[in-house]
């Protein structure tokens, strides 16, 4: 990476003071914020009292880390428009199928994660592989942010990345062991207006640069890639399938459907603010209100990607040469290298702030859904029970020092990957597909017996992992972001079989014990959000939000087809 190289974004004193205002913001909510916790629920829930409008903000802000700001630029960079489908196909209907169909569940039932209602669902042995791969999954996603935020300290400052690691370490703990889950999501909602006011200039200057938008069409077809790279469809190369029907079929089933469903359903990190919200309206509507900034995200994510790749000339080098190892630079620094020619001074500390608040607030969902996880449904259901409600919340913050600390370690497993994305995709490929496939089949099919829960989501996964490495070693050819789409398809098939084998072997729990778990053996009425007082009013109403939401992005795959 530029970064590695040691080579100084060109930053100056405004540049540095708008830097250590917005610390100082950041510092100040984590403090304000621990003055409200007084109990373990405030902590990892936030009591439950927030407005949809704050968790809403804070369910795409947290998303907003680096997946989406150095990952999907880089994807932009080096696949062009295909890589719109991971928020048109790959979030926004999964966002939405969140809102209406599974909150009722979560929120209704009153878990305090996502394990803990596997553990309702399915028991211990269950609750306790999601459990510990959840948490898995958490330290190494948190490292990729730390490693991002430490590589922009890195550039401002000089310092060795091992030091930059553990500063940039330190300044996200600070505020989420001080403030829990408030702290988190409060920031989370500056951070997002503070990432937008950071890309849109650039990405307007971008633009200018290139000649306005059909200069932009015009330099990516003459360059590396052609003209296949401003069409959102068929995305051969992302894929990594050369046949467009199969690379069709990988992306509406490998992503649209198992890896999208399986990350935005049952990913804690996400799931947590909506159940931080003061109802079941408020609940529903948490994903719902977040799918419609996701939705025009990728035009100051995306787009840059795809102007530093036409504009700077080593990384249109690179791209060119096909991306030879041992670069100088890689699509990962597109952002920061269109940043550097750019952007004057002042406006370079604030979208330097911006990306900044990006990783922060990608590092900090990681460890705040972390915490809840392991303090929940590790520690306190297998280790230390029943002890008072004060010794799990300072246990808590225990816990966020050492994901923070193990996260540093995984830091530096993320700074071999020349596209974050392919590391990314292969960890959800192994840890979210799998998953969704458990819980959808058992939400929908009561006869799914605990013993085969846990057996599908152990061979679920490991099915994906010999995918991996299957296509690590040659024997299957699945370049780009192949591997994780099969990888996923094949979890969640092997899932379904195993978990419908085994169900038809062993002894399903007695529907009573399914009342809120199941949607066949659940009251209608349990699974309505209210529309009366605080969530009354038409535009409160989940179902005709998602259904806009829903138009908007198909019209906008039809537009960009």
């Amino acid at each position: 990476m530029l970064l590695a190289q040691g080579r100084l974004l060109d930053a100056n004193a405004v540049d540095y003071a708008l830097l250590a205002l917005y610390f100082a913001f950041v510092l100040g909510i984590g403090y304000l914020a621990r003055r409200a916790v007084s109990t373990s629920l405030d902590f990892f829930l936030s009591g439950r009292a927030l407005p949809a409008w704050v968790t809403g903000l804070a369910f795409i802000s947290a998303n907003l880390g680096a997946i989406e700001i150095i990952g999907m630029s880089a994807n932009g960079a080096q696949y062009g428009m295909p890589t719109m489908h991971y928020f048109w196909v790959g979030a926004v209907p999964a966002m939405l199928f969140l809102g209406v169909v599974m909150m009722p569940f979560y929120y209704g039932s009153k878990v305090r994660s996502v394990p803990e209602f596997m553990l309702r669902r399915f028991g211990k042995a269950a609750h306790l592989v999601n459990g510990i791969s959840f948490a898995v999954a958490q330290v190494l996603i948190a490292g990729v942010n730390l490693y991002l935020l430490a590589s922009i300290v890195n550039a401002l400052l000089g310092w060795p990345l091992w030091v930059s690691v553990l500063v940039a370490a330190a300044i996200v703990l600070s505020y989420t062991a001080l403030g829990g889950l408030s702290a988190a999501i409060y920031n989370e909602v500056l951070q997002f207006f503070v990432i937008v006011a950071a890309l849109l200039p650039l990405t307007i200057v971008g633009l200018v640069k290139v000649g306005g938008v059909q200069g932009l069409i015009d330099k990516v077809s003459g360059g590396p890639g052609g003209a296949e790279q401003l069409s959102a469809w068929p995305g051969t190369e992302l894929t990594g399938f050369a046949n467009p029907v199969w690379s069709v079929v990988g992306l509406v089933f490998g992503l649209g459907f198992v890896l999208s469903f399986g990350y935005w359903t049952t990913n804690f990190v996400e799931v947590q603010r909506a159940m931080a919200s003061k109802s079941m309206s408020a609940a529903q509507r948490t994903p719902i209100i977040g799918a419609f900034p996701k939705m025009f995200i990728p035009f100051i994510v995306i787009i840059p990607g795809m102007i530093a790749a036409v504009v700077i000339p080593e990384l249109g080098a690179f791209k060119a040469a096909g991306g030879p190892e041992g670069a100088p630079v890689d699509y990962n620094d597109a952002i920061l290298l269109l940043m550097r020619d750019l952007l004057p001074n002042g406006i370079l500390g604030i979208a330097l702030a911006g990306l900044l608040a990006s990783f922060m607030a990608g590092m900090a969902a990681n460890l705040s859904s972390f915490n809840t996880v392991f303090t929940y449904d590790i520690w306190q259901a297998y280790v230390v029970r029943d002890r008072a409600d004060r010794y799990y919340l300072n246990m808590g913050r225990w816990v966020t020092v050492g994901a923070t600390l193990a996260a540093v370690g995984t830091a530096f497993i993320a700074s071999g990957y020349s596209n974050l994305m392919d590391y990314l995709q292969q960890l959800f490929s192994f840890f979210n597909a799998p998953l969704f496939a458990t819980f959808i089949l058992g939400m929908f099919w009561k006869r799914m017996t605990p013993h085969a829960g846990w057996a599908g989501l152990v061979l679920g996964t490991v099915s994906a992992v010999v995918v991996f490495a299957m296509s690590e070693t040659g024997v299957l050819d699945l370049p780009g972001q192949g591997a994780s789409f099969v990888g996923a398809g094949v979890a969640f098939v092997v899932d379904i079989i195993v978990s419908v084998a085994v169900s038809m072997v062993t002894r399903p729990k007695p529907e009573a014990e399914l009342t809120g778990l199941v949607y066949s053996l659940t009251p209608r009425s349990s699974l309505q959000a209210a529309t009366s007082g605080e969530d009354a009013g038409w535009y409160r109403r989940p179902g005709l939000l998602a259904g806009i939401a829903l138009l908007l992005v198909i019209a906008l795959n039809i537009v960009f087809a």
